[in-house]
């Protein structure tokens, strides 16, 4: 689906009132700080019910306001404003409640946001998947299955509640509640590392040729994933392993193994590629990542992702900024943002929206 016309109120520093975006690709122009990344933050949270930025969400009120709003008027590009699958989006947040409506109903559930709106952020903060801490790869590999699985969500939650269930009767020494758990726990997370491993093994068929399309580095680099229970454990090993560990885990209050301490790692013919790559090619690994993400949801899904490019053309240098344009997968609708000085007409379409944005301000140009 894409986006015909976005209407702001009291979100972050942006102007309240409806922007027109119906159009393939949107270019948003202007100076840092003037609300450009804000405008993304708003398609994103139409998109999934929240900011992809994290925090909280009275944090994206304006300054002084208590409330903010956002509605959306999507639709496919191929059907038009008149077809079966356009609809209007709403979140809206006030009094420390939010409430998101599709058509003017209730939506309980934000993976229904996820099914007719997904879209694909690129932006600095990335970074963290190609170099950050295990459990920001988790999420991010968590999200990429989650895009094309509504079972792979319902599963991740079933195992996290699960989760935080045994860890509680850990903490409280609940000796036969945790048998109990401990079956619960091999079940779904026996579940979830058969997903996980089937996501790298489709996810890293794409990401590897598209990681040297661009870096012309001249060796394969993949992503690996790594299971804490080892892939021939079914649920009794499971079990056993769980038993064993039981008096360490009831001294430290936490389960000490499990898909939550999954790891990926990306990897060459000589280990780990991050631990040796320089900070051009961690950047480009991370940008590749969401290509690759995006890829997958199009093969999976048989439809295209909206694509949110936040100044990420600033971390190429000019060669490798044209062959990340050569190789971005077509989106339903693609919106970029670029400082004044960057050369955005050179990848303008015939019927690009320019918007020159100044103070929460979007004029046409």
């Amino acid at each position: 689906m894409a986006f015909n016309r976005i209407e702001l109120r009291n979100f972050r520093n942006l102007e309240d009132g409806a922007v027109n975006t119906g159009a393939s690709s949107i270019f948003l122009v202007g100076e840092n700080g003037q609300g450009k990344s804000n405008f993304l933050d708003a398609l994103y949270t139409l998109s999934y019910g929240s900011s992809f930025r994290g925090g909280q969400d009275a944090e994206a009120a304006r300054l002084g306001e208590g409330s903010w709003a956002l509605e959306g008027q999507s639709y496919d590009p191929e059907e038009g404003l008149g077809g079966p699958r356009a609809g209007l989006f709403s979140v809206r947040w006030e009094n420390g409640l939010k409430t998101i409506r599709e058509n003017g109903k209730a939506v309980s559930d934000r993976k229904r946001l996820v099914e007719n709106n997904p879209s694909v952020i690129f932006c600095h903060d990335d970074m963290e998947f190609a170099r950050g801490e295990p459990e920001r790869r988790r999420f991010f590999f968590d999200q990429t299955a989650g895009l094309v699985s509504a079972g792979y969500i319902d599963l991740l939650r079933s195992y996290r509640r699960t989760l935080k269930a045994r860890n509680a009767a850990l903490k409280d020494r609940m000796i036969s509640v945790l048998e109990v758990l401990d079956l619960q726990l091999a079940s779904y997370g026996t579940a979830l590392r058969k997903e996980r491993a089937l996501v790298v093994a489709f996810f890293d068929e794409i990401f590897a040729p598209r990681y040297e399309a661009v870096s012309l580095l001249g060796r394969r680099i993949g992503v690996q994933y790594k299971p804490s229970w080892k892939p021939d454990e079914d649920d009794d090993a499971v079990v056993a392993r769980l038993a064993a560990a039981r008096e360490r885990e009831l001294a430290m209050g936490t389960t000490m193994s499990g898909p939550h301490r999954d790891r990926y790692s990306f990897v060459d013919e000589h280990g780990d590629f991050s631990l040796r790559a320089s900070t051009g090619q961690l950047r480009l690994l991370a940008l590749t990542l969401r290509i690759a993400q995006a890829e997958h949801y199009s093969a999976m899904s048989g439809r295209e992702p909206v694509l949110l490019l936040d100044d990420v053309l600033l971390e190429l240098d000019p060669d490798k900024r044209r062959r990340f344009m050569d190789n971005l997968p077509k989106g339903e609708q693609s919106f970029f943002t670029f400082l004044p000085g960057e050369p955005y007409g050179d990848y303008r379409a015939a019927d690009t929206l320019v918007y020159w944005t100044d103070h929460g301000r979007f004029t046409h140009t």
